[in-house]
């Protein structure tokens, strides 16, 4: 008769082999998801799950793979609590994007808003969970989008939202038809004056055109008189209009909201620069490259006003900067070849 020791140990040997089973078939598995081979993954960790039933590592791979294949009813749960609960953080980042992915399928933005603002939070520089907000931000666009357009179509909202469609395309025209809409709905609604005047801008810089947007951006300033960009840009058609004296005003203004403004601040440098008053557009503009230093513009112009003004050292040393950041990229094949070039040739 054989001994409980010998049973014990035969029972003992069975569980670690179907154990180092599991294991090969869960690493099967992971390197088959790893490569896109989806289906054989549910496969092979199905078996891995039928092996070793309490190992929650193939679970939560099946469950991901299963979701990935579009099979989200049997795994909805099983995701969400590994998402929270699994110790290792890359099955929780896995699970938690997959969690996403079920739920977008559904609109179900209530539920994954918290998930993927916890999967930023964690990983705020990591690429697939960039990937999956993208594709929730802009499907939440889409959906909202669509139901402004069914449930109030005749609201200034739909015409607002028409015309930053529009704007996005690069339809000035149709844009400005629709602000316009937008505005005889709800004159005194913010915002609208000032991208009505952008727009007639962009579509034309005639004198009328101009006129026009001088008057839009004064009619959103006297519905909200801190609005710093209806600011800037009225000073700007001021200055297109030769009214130096009024544009200053209103850069001035603009200036005193937002100090750290970079282009207000080189506009009103230009207008210093104009009336020879170099030093005032010199510390204007070293304002502006110390907040903006890649700004070539401001470059441009603190490299003039020194010139003008008898610092030719510090002029030459802006052009110097102005030429580094006027030279394209040659890329890192150019630097690659470059480096083998310059190596000294062998004896």
């Amino acid at each position: 008769m054989r001994s409980a020791a010998w049973i014990f140990s035969l029972a003992f040997s069975a569980a670690f082999l179907r154990a180092q089973n599991a294991e090969a078939l869960l690493g099967r598995g992971i390197e088959q998801f790893q490569k896109g081979e989806y289906t054989a993954a549910r496969e092979t960790l199905k078996k891995a799950v039928d092996q070793s039933p309490a190992d929650a590592r193939s679970i939560t791979y099946l469950a991901i793979v299963q979701a990935t294949l579009g099979d989200c009813a049997h795994t909805m749960n099983e995701l969400a609590m590994q998402a929270k609960r699994n110790p290792d953080p890359k099955i929780r980042k896995l699970a938690g994007l997959a969690s996403v992915q079920c739920l977008l399928a559904r609109n179900n933005f209530e539920e994954i808003f918290p998930i993927l603002t916890e999967l930023q939070n964690k990983d705020p520089n990591d690429p697939d969970v960039l990937y999956m907000a993208a594709k929730v931000y802009n499907k939440a666009w889409n959906v909202t989008l669509y139901e402004i357009f069914q449930r109030v179509p005749s609201s200034y909202r739909v015409n607002q939202l028409s015309a930053e469609v529009f704007e996005n395309q690069g339809k000035p025209a149709e844009a400005i038809a629709e602000y316009r809409k937008a505005i005889a709905k709800n004159p005194k609604a913010l915002g609208l004056h000032s991208r009505l005047g952008r727009d007639l801008l962009l579509q034309s810089h005639s004198p009328e055109s101009i006129e026009e947007a001088r008057k839009e951006f004064e009619a959103e300033l006297a519905l909200n008189p801190n609005d710093v960009s209806a600011e800037f840009q009225l000073g700007q058609v001021l200055v297109s209009q030769q009214k130096p004296a009024d544009a200053e005003v209103h850069l001035e203004r603009a200036l005193s909201y937002a100090p750290n403004f970079p282009d207000a601040l080189v506009a009103l440098a230009r207008l210093r620069y104009d009336a020879k008053k170099f030093e005032e557009a010199i510390k204007l503009l070293e304002h502006a490259v110390e907040i903006a230093p890649a700004m070539q513009a401001a470059h441009l112009a603190l490299m003039d006003a020194y010139r003008d003004s008898g610092r030719s050292k510090d002029a030459m040393r802006e052009k110097e900067q102005l030429d580094r950041l006027q030279k394209p990229s040659e890329g890192e094949f150019s630097e690659f070849r470059k480096k083998v070039e310059d190596k000294p040739a062998k004896p």
